[in-house]
Parts: structure tokens; sequence; C-alpha cells
């Protein structure tokens, strides 16, 4: 049976509140954005449009006066303030890349104000500042026992994220976040871009200094509101975004690439959409116009008809993106540059190349709404910036991948048709990147290294609010080929925010999992299946994000500031509020057929999605063991989990027809589903207070005390729609066997069967007699996670694992005869075994140990062996392997 049967069964800157997604619509003088249309595919997008209210609060401000005054503070909450100098006298009210709702309510705060001294002080922070330039002597902060001084840079010891991982093998240096295990973080905005009142860019004065000092004395969360607070929220992903995307570096013809595009239908492996690597356009162009690189003409060799090969996409419900490297502007040998000239009255007598410049308007008024408009007419829905050339533009200040990432993602407005939310898909450009998803992390080396700092990588980036990073999954080139390091890292990808297959132009590297031998093909089958599988629950996650500024990936320390163990497990990571994902990041070690990770546990009981028989008491460390199939994902009591269990997946998401409820029961749980709201060319918005209300919400409820379980009604945000009835429901308590024949007798009319160590319960269409009244079944009062059998959990790793039979022998008799000690000395003794693996000890004690709960448990008494080779191991190590 599959590990994954329990699971599957089968501008102008207006001013805006800030409390809403920044940049998901559009807003024009006199229209709120609440009611404005979305902008109709043949218009022009009004791309210097977006919300901002960058002006701070009068009450809120300190300065020296208006006669030579040099500094400016602005009390922005009690732990948050804005720190300027400036040798002109002059200050920044601009909106920059990073602020762009600086107008807070003005927190109580107090001031000594003397001659030659200034001191700040609220509940939370004292400042002291000598009225002089910025110095490390002149300005400090204490928050709590910590003090900051002034040195001119960002500070965030807990890490941010970086802007490409292009060519990293492993780990590469991270940008600060604002979070800190200091009781302070610092976020230096000097050197920022700038948008002017009629949102085009702009440029700072030089040596003004405009910093941020995060005074949050550990309370992460909330440090991050209050960034997203200032700097704006991610915006809402359309719900498309969060499925399985294929791209290749890879010269495919249109026909090759629909027969893939079938191949993917016929493995039964449901995609949402297809990446055109950079051959979709002219690559092979005359040496004199230089390299092909950047292009906007279609390869008419490869792809004759495209919009036919894009109309085939869509009508397979796949969006389509396609490489652009726009560094190398407009050349004479490109289908639109006559027209490109013409509107920027460009001399082509010459075949001079019209420049790709930033920093001139008109010219990017050109790129987008001449070059590419008639493109995405043809159906190219996003595009794929893959800007490569640094910070640098003609002016300084401007980096090109800001202007780029900026105005795409507003650009895209007039695509909300087909696309349904602004999207752009880019690198990382600094603080504030988050308003632009989705981000492309670039072109990672395939090893274990680079797959062991992604999940680090991945989670780091929420430190800076940024959030929805897509990855090059299975990595990019170079290493070498793993059926274990693609199936692990396909694994994490279904457990990260985007999942995109993708490899570099190569005979040997690609990611169809066809092309992968039968066990591990079968596995990465199973969980591209598993992340459509997931999308009701990511997207209401993903509206968590936006509207609660909580990023669908955490640190575990954002949820455990105050425990030291949760800042020593950077691997690890929680994935929406109750489940923790520790992934594999390592080779099996050749003995117990498993690979392993280290996982810290906080406090509670949690139980394996993967493997449902085993159940865990937290606040330890524990050692993981996972067969190929499956990687270590924990649910902790009290948790709901809504899956899409459509008997036969299609491309896209659509609305599931069939959802099943993962429930792990022993807490009190509950889930409010969110989908989009139901599309109609009549449909009228309803205003609301809370954004939320903007979407169908399907309450889900479990009563531990009373045992009853509670769906729905469920609700639309338009008057004229109701509940869709006719949806089929099941419910699968996930690691709870024991009461079965109870619940057989008290669920008399619905199927209940036992699969993979859980229960599930077919309901049929709940709402199938009332749609506007909750269906309500009760299960049975208090009931709990399956006890571990440790005893036949620990057999079955014994006797998966290969070795000496003598060993075998060893081991169980620790385990299994209590006459032979007391569970403390049977510990030491398989501790101390000689020769034996520790990897094999370890795999042992944890189920051993892992269920408190249990007879004979060693929760408590556990001793794990050092991993490092013991006596009579094979001297084979895996770095062996690495080509240097």
């Amino acid at each position: 049976m599959s590990a994954l049967s329990f699971i599957t069964g089968t501008g102008r800157s207006k001013s805006s509140s800030p409390a809403a997604p920044m940049l998901s619509r559009s807003t024009a003088a006199g229209t709120p954005s609440s009611s404005r249309s979305p902008v109709d595919t043949d218009a022009v997008a009004d791309r210097y449009s977006f919300p901002s209210n960058p002006s701070a609060n009068p009450k809120a401000v300190v300065t020296g006066g208006t006669k030579g005054n040099h500094y400016r503070f602005t009390v922005l909450t009690d732990r948050l303030i804005r720190y300027e100098w400036s040798p002109d006298g002059g200050f920044e009210d601009r909106v920059s890349t990073f602020a762009l709702f600086r107008n807070f309510d003005a927190p109580p705060f107090r001031t000594i104000d003397r001659d030659d001294k200034l001191e700040i002080i609220t509940n939370h922070f004292h400042l002291h500042y000598d009225k002089k330039k910025f110095s490390s002597s002149g300005f400090s902060v204490k928050v709590g026992s910590d003090v900051w001084r002034y040195d001119g840079n960002s500070y965030g010891d807990l890490g941010g994220t970086a802007r490409t991982l292009d060519g990293a093998w492993g780990r590469v240096d991270l940008e600060p976040g604002v979070l800190s295990r200091r009781a302070y973080a610092v976020l230096d905005d000097s050197k920022s871009m700038l948008f002017d009142a009629e949102g085009w860019i702009a440029t700072r004065k030089p040596d003004r200094v405009d910093g941020y000092i995060f005074a949050y004395n550990g309370d992460h969360k909330r440090a991050i509101k209050d960034f997203y607070r200032l700097s704006g929220s991610q915006p809402v992903l359309p719900r498309w975004t969060l499925g399985n995307w294929w791209s290749r570096y890879h010269e495919y013809s249109a026909e090759e690439y629909i027969r893939l595009m079938d191949e993917f239908k016929k493995q039964g492996v449901p995609l949402s959409a297809a990446v055109i690597d950079m051959d979709w356009h002219k690559v092979h162009i005359p040496s004199k116009y230089g390299s092909g690189w950047t292009g906007y003409s279609w390869n008419r060799d490869l792809f004759p008809q495209p919009e036919k090969f894009l109309k085939q996409l869509h009508d397979r419900k796949l969006k389509v993106t396609v490489n652009d490297h726009p560094a190398d502007g407009i050349r004479a040998f490109e289908d639109q540059y006559k027209e490109v000239a013409k509107a920027l009255n460009h001399d082509t007598s010459r075949e001079e190349p019209i420049r790709f410049d930033c920093c001139s308007r008109k010219f990017m008024d050109a790129y987008f709404d001449v070059l590419k408009v008639g493109l995405e007419k043809q159906g190219i829905d996003f595009w794929w910036i893959d800007w490569q050339q640094g910070t640098r533009s003609r002016i300084p200040g401007v980096d090109p991948l800001w202007v780029l990432n900026h105005y795409h993602y507003l650009t895209s407005r007039r695509n909300v048709k087909t696309i349904e939310r602004p999207i752009t898909f880019s690198r990382y450009a600094g603080a504030g990147s988050h308003r632009y998803p989705i981000g492309f992390s670039g072109d990672t080396q395939i090893s274990w290294a680079g797959l062991e700092f992604q999940p680090e990588f991945t989670a780091t980036a929420s430190n800076i609010g940024y959030g929805w990073w897509s990855h090059d999954i299975g990595g990019h080139w170079g290493g070498w080929r793993s059926n274990q390091l693609t199936v692990r890292w396909v694994q994490l990808g279904v457990f990260s925010p985007i999942l995109r297959l993708h490899s570099t132009k190569s005979l040997w590297n690609s990611k169809e999992p066809w092309n992968f031998e039968s066990y591990p093909a079968q596995i990465i089958k199973d969980f591209l299946v598993l992340r459509h599988r997931l999308v009701p629950y990511l997207y209401t996650m993903n509206i968590r994000a936006a509207y609660e500024s909580e990023p669908l990936i955490q640190p575990m320390y954002w949820n455990h500031p105050h425990t030291e163990e949760a800042y020593h497990v950077p691997t690890q990571y929680y994935f929406g509020p109750n489940l923790i994902v520790a992934p594999i990041t390592s080779p099996d070690d050749g003995i117990t057929l498993t690979s392993s990770s280290r996982a810290w546990l906080p406090e509670g009981r949690y139980v394996s999605l993967f493997s449902p028989h085993i159940v865990y008491t937290g606040n330890r460390h524990i050692q993981l063991h996972r067969p190929l199939d499956q990687i270590p994902v924990l649910a902790k009591e009290g948790t709901i989990i809504p899956l899409d269990s459509t008997p036969h997946l299609s491309n896209g998401t659509p609305r599931p027809e069939e959802i099943t409820i993962l429930l792990v029961v022993g807490k009190d749980a509950q889930f409010n589903l969110l989908e989009e709201a139901p599309t109609s060319s009549h449909r009228h918005e309803i205003p609301h207070d809370d954004p939320r209300n903007n979407f169908t919400s399907t309450p889900i409820g479990w009563n531990q005390k009373s045992g009853q379980l509670t769906i729905g009604p469920e609700k639309t945000p338009f008057s004229r729609y109701h509940s869709h009835p006719h949806r089929h429901w099941k419910v699968k308590l996930i690691g709870h066997t024991a009461t079965k024949a109870h619940l057989e007798r008290l669920t008399s009319g619905y199927k209940v069967t036992e699969v993979a160590g859980s229960i599930e319960i077919d309901l049929g269409p709940v709402f199938r007699w009332s749609p506007h009244a909750p269906f309500e079944l009760t299960l049975g009062p208090e009931l709990q996670l399956d006890v571990l059998d440790f005893k036949k959990q620990a057999f079955d790793r014994i006797h998966r694992a290969e070795g000496w039979y003598d060993d075998k022998d060893k081991i169980w008799n620790c385990v299994a005869d209590v006459n032979s000690g007391s569970v403390e000395e049977r510990v030491e003794r398989l501790h101390h075994l000689n020769g034996v693996y520790a990897s094999l000890k370890n795999s042992v004690m944890e189920v051993w140990a892992a269920d408190d709960r249990a007879e004979g448990t060693a929760f408590g008494r556990e001793i794990w062996t050092n991993v490092a080779k013991t006596e009579g191991e094979q001297e084979e190590d895996w770095n062996d392997y690495v080509l240097v």
C-alpha cells in the first residue's frame, strides 16, 4: 500500500488602509479599490497607481524644530521607530520600495528634550540621541537588556533571504530580516528606490540616513505584523499557482510540449502551470545582433502557430508563462522592432538596438504596451522575469529588478480575466519584495547540500515577509543523478510554497516522473498528486497569509520564541498553524533503508501523517527515520486538514467535487475552509469590513469533549448563491482506530473503513438535506490518538534492516525482553551494543521512546547514538561521491 494512501484514499500613490493585501487591485482617483472592476485585457493598465499612505502622523514625529533641523524620529508603534538624519535639513515622505504606509496611529510615548540630548521613551524602548550626526557614541536604543548603537547597517541575526541561489552548491549568505535573537532588529532603508507622486521611480537625496528599529524583544509574530503594516501585506495568490508547475530548459517544439502535457495526464499527474524557457523565442540569431539570450519573437521553426499552441495549453486548463531575459532590449531582428521603434521615435535605418532602459518611463510604456501586450493577447498569461545583470542602471540608486518586478506586477492587472489575480514571477529584490509574488530563486546545483539548505532558506525568508518562493525542485544543473535526491526534493516541494519542477538543458537531467526507475517514479507521481489534493488547505493558508500576516512557512521559533531548542532546527518549519515538517535532506544509511532528520517537537502530542500508527510526545529532540516514500510531517492534536479527494484529479485546481477532512483528535479543532466565490457575469460583491468575507467559507469544527464534528454551512458573499449540496464529504480520523466498532454503531448509515492506521467515514453530500444549516455528527466524547504499539513498530524496523541476524536478536531482546532488566538498563544496553549500526539503534529508539502513554516506553530515558561510524560499520561515506 502506498504511504500516501491514508491521505488520497484515492504610481499615483493613493492613500489606503494597510490592512488589506497590497497592490491586489487597481486604485484610481475617486474610485475605492473595493469597487473597481478588473482592468480589461484590451485596455492599457494603469501601472502607476497603487495604494499607499507614506506621510507619517504628525503626532508621532519628533524633530529638532524648523531651524537647522537635521534629525527626525517617527514613533510608529511603541516598539517600532523610524530614524532619519539629513545634512540638508529635508526628510523623505515619498513611498520607498520598502515603506508604503507610515501613517500609523501615534502610540503613547514621552520625550526628554534638552539642548544637546534627546530621549524618546515607550514601554518597550528607550532612545538616547546627542542631536549630532548619527554615530555609535551619540545614538543608541535600549531594548530590554540589549543596547543597539548606530552603525549604518541593517541587523537581524535570524536571517532573511537572498536575491538568488544561482550556482549555489549549498548554503549562501542571507540578507538580514527583521527578527533577531537580540531584543532589536534594524532595517536600513537609506539606499532604497523611491516612487514619486505620479507613481514613477525616484531617487533619494545623497547622504540622508533613513532606517527603522524593530524593538520587539522576541515577539517575532508582532514584529512581522507591524512589518506588513508598514510595507503592505502579501497579496492573495491565484488558486492555480498552488498546483504543480512544469518547467524545463529544453528546446521544445509545440508538438513535443503538447505530447508531454498529454503524457502527464495519461500518467495521472495533474499540472496547473506550463513554463516555457527561453527557446520559445529566436535564439540562433545573426552574430551582428549579439547573443540570443534576449528575445520577443516566436521561434517559428519550433512554434509555427503560437496562438494555436497557447490555446492548446489553455484548453488543457494550464496557465502559461515564458522566460524573459530583458537586458539586451529590442533588436532589429525582432518582429515588433519597428512598432516599438515608432512608439519611441527610434531611428531604424541603421538597425540600432533599442536599449533596455528601466529608467525611462517612455521605454517601459512601450515595453509593456507595444512589445508585450500583443504577446499576451496571443495567450501568454504572465512573464517569468529572469534578470541576472545586477543592481545598477544609468541612474544611481535604481535597481532594474525592482523596476521590473513592480511594474510587471501592476501591469498584470490587465490580464486578471485569465490569471485571476495580479502576479509576477521573478527574483527577490530586497525588503518589500513580498508584495510581488512569486519569487524565482535561481539555478541551484543538484546536490544534497543544496537540498539541505533549501528548507532553511525558505523558512527564514518569512523573517523579511517573503512567503512565496518558487525553487527549482530537484535542482537545476550540475551535480549527479540520484533517485533518492530527486524524490526527497519533490517531497520538500510538496511542502513548499510553490512546486515547480525544473532542470537545465541536458540529455540526462529532466524531472518527468516516468523517466526514473519504477519505485521512485511512483513515489514522485504520488507526491505530485498529493500537492493538488492539498490545494484546499493551501488556498486557505494563502488567504491567511494575506490577511492575518501569517506566511505559510514559518521557522519554529516564530511560535516558540522563548524556547532555546526552537532556534537550533533550521531545516524544520511550520506548514500552516498545526503541521510540522522536518524534511529528509540526506541519503538513506544503507542499513535501515531509511533516511533520518533530527527534529525538535514542542510540548504536546503529535501523529505522523505518513505513518499514522506512530504517535509522539513532544517537548524534546527526536530522530525521525523514514523510508523513501515518506517524509516526516507531524500533526498536533486538534488539527483539521481539508483535502481534495476527488477520485480523478484534472489539470488546474478546480473546486473539489469531494473533500476529505483529516482530523487529528485529542484537542478541539477549528478550520474555516476558504475558496473563491462563485463567478458570474452578474455577480455583485457585498461590502465587508473583513475582506475574508469576500470568499466562500465552510467552517469545520471538532469538539473534543462532546465528540461532535460540525461542517458548514457554506457561506458565499453573493446573496444569490447558495451552498453546493452535491459536494461529497469524508472524514478521516488520523491515528485513531481504537473505537472503530463503536463508530460503526454511532454512524450507522455511513460507510466506515479502517485504512493504514486511520478510520475513514464516508458522509456523502452533507448539505443535501439543508444547505443553510450545519451538518453535525457525533463520533464519541474524548477520542484519543491510539497508543503506539512500539514493539510492533520496532520489530518491523529491525526486520527491514540489512545486517547480521545476530545483531537483530540483540536489539530485539533489548526492546522486548522485559525480564532482562528495567527500561533504563535495556536502553543502556542497546546504546552500548558493539558493532551495531548507530542508525539502526536510533531507528528503534525512535519508536520505543515515541509515546509516553505506552507501557514499557523508553520515553524520558532515551539515549541517541552518535551517527558517526561505529566499530564494524563500513567505511564508505556519501561525501566520497561528491565531484570536485
